[in-house]
């Protein structure tokens, strides 16, 4: 998604200086100027500072970066939109004016561009997403700084929808998705407080949910929700008729319907696959699914499985949670605590105490004493270098003198029942 908003008539020359002072810049070895390419240009996507210091950076790829910051797939769609846009009575420009409307809210404004030129309901982004748009609606994998939802969000939708705009139409980000896959994953329409009108509104008017594709790729929408974060809209979605596989399922603490993919002796039926069943786990941990994870312990899982996307344990999802029900499944059947993820190299511990730090306020801080005190109490060790991380500007160590339960539950004296 674009991080760097274009104005509304972009000068093309502009682009070329800032491309010639980020390829400088890179090349004399500014810090910032290294992470912008890396993060923006797909041949150096995984590569260190060191190995971006010695390539033979050429103009080319510094303009390829300013490109990709804008979402758009080459220098030169770079600079075709901007032609387009500061061309005289350009679709474009009316297109970029009317993503701004919906973004704002602004339905006057949004209104008067589609009676002056009706076609612009069926136009599709220049950039690399290709979004109509009605995409813009869901806020999600469109540029970054667009991503915003009004509060009349469902009357935007409601106007769009009524100039006849394609409701099941697919866009080109996370490998192809539809406006109802992306509000139902967003977090944007949730903390607007529109995610499930909106949702009643895209249903009410025929949206689908039973095929492959609504909100990327192969993914079904339930497990997209609860691969985002969004376990409220999937559980939303299920109910109001979205297909649930065993993944799913089991994510949404739907033991009666887990039950439902095991014959009585246990084998998997209905379809169910083992990496169905290792996925719902993983999501059944993540959001304290108890009874879900202690029944799929008791048909097969292995316990100290390694996850995606992290190779995690469950217990590391349960713990961050913090889930102190969850965990105790868990640990009653052999969880192993020194497992370490491979992207941040902590322990169960460790992700319990960086959940802990990064809580607002005491209410959400106390949730963590339990897990942490309990995975003390058998064995966990507490590691130095996590006393000295910082936890807002301090090391961590400092922060607890003051807190008397972070301190009992380090020393694994509050056992819960």
């Amino acid at each position: 998604m674009a991080d760097r908003s274009l104005p509304a008539r972009p000068d093309l020359q502009q682009y070329k200086k800032q491309a010639k002072e980020l390829l400088k810049s890179a090349r004399g070895g500014d810090r910032d100027a290294l992470r912008r390419i890396r993060d923006h240009h797909p041949r150096f996507a995984n590569a260190s500072e060191a190995a971006l210091r010695e390539a033979a950076l050429l103009l080319a790829d510094a303009q390829l970066a300013i490109a990709r910051a804008h979402d758009f797939e080459s220098w030169q769609k770079f600079a075709a939109h901007i032609k387009a846009v500061t061309g005289a009575d350009s679709a474009v420009a009316e297109f970029e004016d009317a993503v701004d409307a919906i973004v704002r809210g602004d339905i006057e404004t949004l209104t008067r561009l589609l009676a002056n030129r009706p076609d612009l309901i069926r136009a599709r982004s220049t950039r690399r997403h290709h979004s109509t748009l009605l995409h813009y609606v869901g806020a999600n994998g469109v540029e970054g700084y667009r991503q915003r939802t009004p509060k009349n969000a469902v009357q935007v939708a409601a106007v769009l929808l009524d100039a006849g705009s394609e409701i099941d139409a697919v866009a080109d980000m996370y490998g192809g998705a539809t406006t109802l896959g992306l509000v139902a994953t967003s977090c944007h329409p949730r903390d607007a407080g529109v995610q499930s009108p909106l949702i009643d509104v895209f249903l009410a008017r025929g949206a689908r949910m039973d095929r492959p594709g609504v909100a990327g790729g192969d993914y079904p929408l339930v497990n997209s929700c609860l691969a985002n974060g969004r376990p409220e809209a999937a559980a939303y979605v299920a109910d109001r008729g979205a297909p649930v596989d065993l993944e799913g399922a089991a994510g949404l603490g739907r033991l009666d319907l887990v039950q439902t993919f095991f014959t009585e002796d246990g084998q998997l039926t209905k379809g169910a696959t083992p990496t169905q069943m290792r996925d719902g786990f993983s999501w059944a941990c993540e959001y304290g699914r108890a009874d879900v994870v202690e029944f799929l312990l008791q048909h097969g899982m292995d316990v100290g499985a390694r996850l995606r996307p992290h190779k995690q344990t469950g217990l590391h999802w349960a713990a961050i949670g913090p889930h102190i029900q969850t965990v105790k499944v868990l640990l009653r059947h052999g969880s192993p605590l020194d497992v370490r993820d491979a992207s941040f190299d902590g322990t169960p511990l460790g992700w319990t105490i960086y959940g802990w730090s990064q809580q607002p306020d005491d209410a959400d801080r106390s949730r963590y004493y339990d897990v942490i005190a309990l995975l003390v109490a058998i064995g966990a060790p507490v590691e130095p270098q996590w006393l000295s991380s910082p936890y807002r500007g301090v090391p961590l160590v400092d922060w607890m003198k003051g807190d008397v339960r972070m301190q009992e539950a380090l020393a694994g004296r509050r056992m819960v029942g």
